[in-house]
C-alpha cells in the first residue's frame, strides 16, 4: 500500500519536457497576432468604424504556418486549452483570421502600397435612405418616383466607394492587384469598349465585382431624343443582362450629363439609383467637386479603366495612389451595392 501511495505521488509530478508542462509556452511558427485598434467614426465614436492593419513599413508579420489539432495555445491555462480563447471561439476560426490578415499584409507589400488598406465595417443592416442631391434634380423628380442621383452615401461609418467606367482598359495586373488586395468597387460598362473582350468582365464579376450601366456607346444623352436615350440605357441592360446574367439597378450617364428624358428613360429600363461621384483619381492626381478638396464618409470615386495610352501610368498605379491616400486619411472601401 505504501509503495503505491509513493508511485501515484511520483506520476502527478510530471518531468520536464512533458506536454502537460508546455501548455504556457509559444509553440514554434504561431507567433499570436493582436487586434488593431479600430479607426474612430466621423462622430467620433468607434462602432462600424474600419478596421486598421499594420502600417507597411511594418509589415513584419508572417503567414502563421499550419497547425495540427492538438497545437497548444500560447496564453491556454491547462493543459488542454487550445486556440486563443478555448471557451470562447474555436482555434479554426482564430487560425482564419490569423492567416486572413496576414495575406492582407503580404499582398499590401507585393502591390507596395504605403499601408495595409483598413478593412470596412459590416455593411449596415438598416440601409441609409437615397436621395437626390439638392441642385441635381429635374423638374418632377419626386412626383414621377425618378432615380436618385447622388454623389455622396449618406452614412458616419469612414468608408468610401470605388467606381470605375467604361471598360476600356482590360489589364490583367488590375485583377490580380484588386483580387489580392480584396478591395470592393463598382463597374459602370458601355458596351462599344467590353465588346471586344466580354470574357475580362467575366472574370471581374467572378471576383464579387457588380458590373452596371454606362450605355451602349457612351453619348452625350442630353443632346438626344427620350426615344435614342431609351435605346442606349435599355440596350446596354440587355447586354449586361444576356452576357452575365443580371440586370442592372446602378445607371451611370456618360460625363455625368443627364435631364428629365434620362431619367425617364433609365427608371423605365429598370434602374433604381443614378449614382455620380464627388472625386476623382486618375494615376497623378485626384479632381473635387467640393471646393474644400476633402473626402467625407460615404463619398463615391471615380475612375476609368484606362492605361499608359491615355494616362501616365497603370491601372495599378491609379489604385495604388487612390489606396495610399484614402487609407492615410483613416477611410476603408466598401462595397457600394451593400449601402443601397
Amino acid at each position: 500500500m505504501a509503495f503505491l501511495a509513493v508511485a501515484a505521488i511520483a506520476a502527478g509530478c510530471a518531468p520536464p519536457g512533458d506536454a502537460g508542462s508546455q501548455a504556457g509556452l509559444p509553440t514554434r511558427g504561431r507567433q499570436p497576432l493582436e487586434a488593431p485598434p479600430p479607426a474612430g467614426t466621423a462622430d467620433g465614436g468607434t462602432a462600424g468604424a474600419a478596421t486598421r492593419e499594420p502600417h507597411a513599413r511594418d509589415l513584419h508579420v508572417k503567414e502563421p504556418q499550419s497547425m495540427g489539432p492538438h497545437t497548444r495555445d500560447p496564453h491556454a491555462k491547462g493543459p488542454h486549452a487550445e486556440g486563443p480563447h478555448a471557451k470562447d471561439a474555436p482555434p479554426e476560426k482564430f487560425r482564419s483570421a490569423q492567416a486572413a490578415r496576414a495575406a492582407r499584409v503580404a499582398a499590401a507589400r507585393r502591390w507596395r502600397l504605403a499601408e495595409v488598406p483598413l478593412t470596412p465595417p459590416p455593411p449596415p443592416a438598416r440601409k441609409p435612405a437615397i436621395t437626390t442631391r439638392a441642385g441635381f434634380e429635374v423638374a418632377g423628380h419626386e412626383e414621377l418616383g425618378l432615380p436618385p442621383v447622388f454623389t455622396t452615401v449618406p452614412t458616419k461609418q469612414r468608408v468610401v466607394f470605388l467606381t470605375i467606367d467604361d471598360g476600356a482598359e482590360k489589364d490583367p495586373a488590375f485583377l490580380r492587384m484588386m483580387s489580392d488586395l480584396q478591395v470592393p468597387y463598382t463597374a459602370f460598362l458601355s458596351d462599344y469598349l467590353i465588346k471586344e473582350d466580354y470574357g475580362y468582365f467575366e472574370r471581374m464579376q467572378a471576383n464579387g465585382v457588380v458590373l452596371n450601366n454606362h450605355t451602349l456607346h457612351h453619348p452625350y444623352l442630353p443632346a438626344l431624343s427620350y426615344l435614342r436615350q431609351k435605346h442606349e440605357i435599355c440596350g446596354m441592360q440587355q447586354v449586361i443582362e444576356e452576357r452575365y446574367g443580371k440586370r442592372p439597378l446602378l445607371f451611370r450617364p456618360p460625363f455625368g450629363n443627364y435631364d428629365r428624358n434620362t431619367l425617364r428613360a433609365a427608371k423605365r429600363c429598370g434602374i433604381r439609383y443614378v449614382p455620380l461621384w464627388n472625386e476623382e483619381v486618375f494615376v497623378d492626381r485626384w479632381d473635387y467637386r467640393e471646393w474644400d478638396r476633402r473626402i467625407r464618409p460615404g463619398d463615391i470615386v471615380l475612375s476609368h479603366f484606362r492605361g499608359r495610352e491615355d494616362w501616365k501610368g497603370t491601372m495599378p498605379d491609379m489604385i495604388r495612389r487612390f489606396l495610399n491616400k484614402v487609407t492615410a486619411e483613416g477611410y476603408a472601401v466598401a462595397r457600394l451595392e451593400d449601402y443601397l
